[in-house]
């Protein structure tokens, strides 16, 4: 099998949401209609053309990249790669505290339908959680990532980690969940990621919540690296979070050799289209806003690794 890693820069937009999307964004539940589904994917083609925008406005396109799904993005997959730009796809049920595959036993059909540079999936993981639910996971991804290393693939595998607090651990804080994602969570990541390498499953990137200090970067990467894998990359992700803080995980983690990048979706976009669904702003002001914005993350990030020491 193919040993595991990517380690070029890599800026992903991210827009793969769906459940929370049509609910958050849209206000509906339950089966869309046709005319639903289209509008949709006519708002997530508004983020698209943002990201369009912000490479012609300098962007490198050799490190930009795009996360969307296949149910509303399916037209701007094949865009993007007839363009020569790195795509992503969720081979994940939306909305589920389980990970398992949107498609079932056809999931390697609908990856080779697009054959995305990666195959990404989102998986809610404690390491101090529940052990059977979390052996359950481990085996389904190892299928995934099997796959994913063997001949007959064309798509590196990007895996999303989460690690949201069980009860007994805010517990022990207080209920603190500010305490828990600067005293617990980095400790947990680089469990969980041990147990997941130990269970077979080998990303080529890990997309991880982002850190507030350098010395849980650099645990991290260490722990995605071990034992031979020293080309894996992570890179950040928003969590939806305000510029400010999304700044400052950018900036902890690019001067720590290993994070190539970063994936911060919500923060870049959420906020334009919803001014311009309530029609506050014309389809071009958001366009040109997600493009700024994504831009600037790219320049903060860029910034500070070329400032690191370690990288000078």
């Amino acid at each position: 099998m193919r040993k595991p890693g990517f380690d070029k820069p890599l800026y992903i937009l991210p827009f793969d949401h769906r459940g929370s999307f049509q609910k958050k964004m849209f206000g509906w539940d339950g089966a869309l209609t046709e005319e639903q589904t289209a509008e949709i994917a006519a708002a997530k083609r508004v983020i698209y053309d943002g990201f369009l925008a912000a490479v012609h406005d300098g962007v490198s396109k050799k490190k930009a990249g795009i996360l969307v799904d296949e149910q509303f993005g399916a037209a701007i997959l094949r865009d993007a790669a007839a363009e020569g730009y790195s795509t992503a796809c969720p081979a994940e049920k939306s909305g589920q505290d389980e990970f398992d595959f949107e498609y079932g036993a056809n999931f390697v059909e609908h990856i080779e339908r697009f054959h995305p540079t990666f195959c990404k999936v989102l998986v809610r993981y404690n390491p101090e959680g529940d052990s059977l639910l979390n052996r359950s996971q481990a085996s389904r991804l190892k299928r995934l990532s099997d796959f994913l290393r063997g001949e007959r693939s064309r798509s590196l595998f990007m895996f999303e980690l989460l690690v949201p607090a069980e009860k007994n651990q805010l517990n022990r804080l207080n209920g603190d969940k500010k305490a828990y994602d600067l005293k617990m969570r980095p400790y947990l990541m680089a469990d969980a990621i041990e147990e997941l390498q130990e269970a077979g499953v080998e990303p080529d990137v890990w997309k991880i919540e982002g850190l507030d200090r350098r010395e849980d970067c650099e645990n991290i990467v260490a722990t995605a690296r071990q034992n031979g894998r020293d080309k894996v990359g992570c890179i950040i992700l928003g969590r939806g979070e305000d510029d400010s803080k999304v700044r400052d995980w950018l900036a902890t983690a690019s001067g720590v050799p290993g994070f190539i990048g970063f994936a911060v979706g919500r923060t870049t976009f959420w906020g334009p289209l919803v001014d311009w669904r309530a029609g506050k702003i014309t389809r071009n002001d958001a366009v040109l806003e997600i493009a700024r914005r994504y831009r600037e993350f790219v320049e903060v990030f860029e910034k500070h690794r070329e400032a690191a020491p370690a990288l000078a």
